[in-house]
């Protein structure tokens, strides 16, 4: 029987679809907190700020989100993708949010 089709879904199941649910809200937050990092951080660089805090404010932000995205991945590959689909879903909410402030 299918997963979609099933009228009652085992245990099991249910504990996958919850757990792909948890990777993708982490992934959502991560998210968040990378491309908001990835704005403040392109305003040190043109803000004329001291080039080696912002080129290392961009590697630890890269390092936690491949150490993150790493951790999802000792999972599978379905944590991964939902964790790197809430990644990318966190994007545009970032991207609106800059806008706003910038007007």
């Amino acid at each position: 029987m299918s997963l979609l089709f099933s009228s009652h879904l085992s245990a099991s199941a249910l504990a996958s679809v919850f757990n792909l649910a948890l990777y993708f809200t982490a992934g959502v937050g991560s998210g968040l907190l990378y491309f908001h990092a990835l704005w403040w951080n392109a305003r040190l660089f043109t803000s004329g700020a001291s080039a080696i805090i912002a080129v290392a404010f961009g590697f630890a932000r890269f390092a936690l989100l491949a150490g993150l995205l790493a951790f999802a991945s000792r999972e599978g590959a379905s944590p991964l993708l939902a964790m790197a689909l809430g990644v990318l879903a966190a994007r545009p909410l970032v991207m609106r949010s800059v806008q706003r402030a910038r007007s």
